[in-house]
């Protein structure tokens, strides 16, 4: 397997290491947005050359024409996904390419007031950047088809893990408890992303895919457990009404979902990791507590 990731951040990383574990015989590299990143990850054995997304990445060519796996982790622009924009040629030329897996969001489904839902429900997006992500995967799908090759798509729910949790913002002073009643979301931790990539990737998966947790739940449920770990006060609660936003952050609290995640788990045959927040927050708190 030569496996290629358009995006090594942080769910990328969680899959290549995934891939790295799986097999001795995988080869992995990927591109990132600047140099000092490039330089950062080769410290750590890993291939990454620099694609910033707005013109062809000096570098990938040899590595895309090589790959027979393609991981795209990169946003969407107002012109489309910019490795289809840029790189199409170099993929085209990719003799041996087997799969592809575009990392798409749970947003393209917009609201469904707190309802169930799962792959078969319409795409109503709310915002333009869920709107890119509806139309890139379509370009995908439409790619992979002409191309003749298998392509996997990961709608994933909000991704927390190491580094980038509750935890991190109750230190940091930024978490709150926002009340808006009957609000909740999904969630997904980076390793079950990477371990999922890279079960797909052997099994060469077809098809779209949520990766969302068991339980969806109240934000604010989140952070009373997290502060309880780390025994610490919970922020106060603050109305949803009297709460100050961002616009991307009022854009999240827009949609309202509960997102099933059993086509992923049936076709992998598959439990989560960290099936509901609770063990994912306890696994991060361990390892930090060590840290």
């Amino acid at each position: 397997m030569n496996a290629f990731f358009f995006g090594l951040g942080f769910s990328s990383l969680a899959a290549l290491t995934q891939l790295r574990i799986g097999s001795r015989t995988v080869n992995v590299s990927g591109s990132v947005t600047t140099k000092s990143k490039a330089d950062r990850l080769a410290d750590e054995g890993v291939d990454a050359q620099v694609f910033d997304g707005t013109a062809p990445g000096a570098t990938l060519g040899p590595s895309l024409r090589q790959a027979s796996h393609v991981v795209f982790s990169i946003a969407p622009g107002a012109d489309g996904d910019p490795a289809l924009l840029h790189h199409r040629a170099d993929l085209d030329a990719a003799q041996n390419l087997q799969w592809l897996c575009y990392y798409s969001t749970v947003g393209v489904y917009g609201d469904f007031g707190g309802a169930w839902i799962d792959e078969s429900a319409l795409l109503v997006p709310r915002n333009a950047r869920s709107d890119r992500r509806v139309l890139a995967e379509q370009a995908w799908r439409d790619y992979a088809r002409a191309r003749g090759v298998k392509l996997a798509i990961l709608r994933l729910a909000g991704i927390y893990g190491p580094g980038r949790s509750t935890f991190d913002k109750l230190r940091d002073g930024t978490a709150r408890r926002v009340v808006k009643p009957g609000q909740v979301f999904n969630r997904i931790h980076v390793e079950d992303i990477g371990r999922v990539t890279a079960l797909a990737a052997a099994a060469r998966l077809e098809g779209t895919f949520n990766l969302a947790d068991d339980e969806p739940a109240p934000p604010q449920d989140l952070v009373s457990h997290a502060a309880g770990l780390m025994g610490v006060q919970p922020p106060p609660e603050v109305p949803y009404e009297q709460a100050e936003f961002t616009p991307m952050q009022r854009s999240f609290y827009a949609d309202n979902k509960r997102v099933s995640n059993a086509a992923i788990k049936r076709a992998l045959g598959i439990e989560l990791l960290y099936p509901t927040y609770r063990e994912g927050l306890a696994a991060i708190h361990e390892i930090e507590s060590h840290d």
